[in-house]
């Protein structure tokens, strides 16, 4: 027969606080600080869709180009270890044909979930999110290990 405080034990062994693993997080909660992190493209497009349905503006399609104009200006940020310019970057992008394209160019936040809050809370990115006329965007992330800031982000937006 099992005592009392073996019986206790035994109960309370399986309720031992254990650390969350990154499996079973949402991948809008996975830190991206890391060479081999990529933000959920797929994710980052459905919550910023829902976020456009919520205040009448028409959800975003991921658009190939932009997704990979997005991924080399990231990449160039982390390189020079500094946020471009929005109205460089949205002019280039303009010269490729695209209409009312917004840029969000920024750095420091470590998740997908952290970078939509900023938004948000920003009225010139939390604009580019809710821009009236896109109807696509590309999303990108870049880490640089050396960097106060660690993770680089670049969303643009186009008609």
């Amino acid at each position: 027969m099992i005592g009392p405080a073996a019986l206790s034990a035994a109960l309370l062994g399986g309720c031992a606080a254990q650390p969350p693993s990154s499996a079973a997080l949402p991948s809008i909660y996975l830190p991206l600080a890391s060479n081999s992190a990529h933000v959920d493209v797929e994710a980052a497009r459905d919550m910023i869709s829902s976020y456009r349905r919520n205040r009448g503006a028409a959800p975003l399609t991921v658009d190939p180009e932009l997704q990979r104009l997005a991924e080399a200006e990231a990449a160039a940020m982390a390189l020079a270890d500094r946020p471009s310019r929005a109205q460089t970057v949205k002019a280039a992008v303009e010269r490729l044909g695209y209409a009312n394209v917004n840029a969000n160019l920024s750095a420091g936040y470590h998740t997908l979930a952290e970078a939509f809050s900023g938004w948000r809370e920003s009225p010139p990115h939390d604009a580019t999110m809710l821009a009236p006329g896109a109807t696509r965007m590309g999303i990108a992330t870049a880490y640089a290990p050396g960097s106060k800031y660690k993770v680089y982000w670049a969303l643009l937006t186009a008609k």
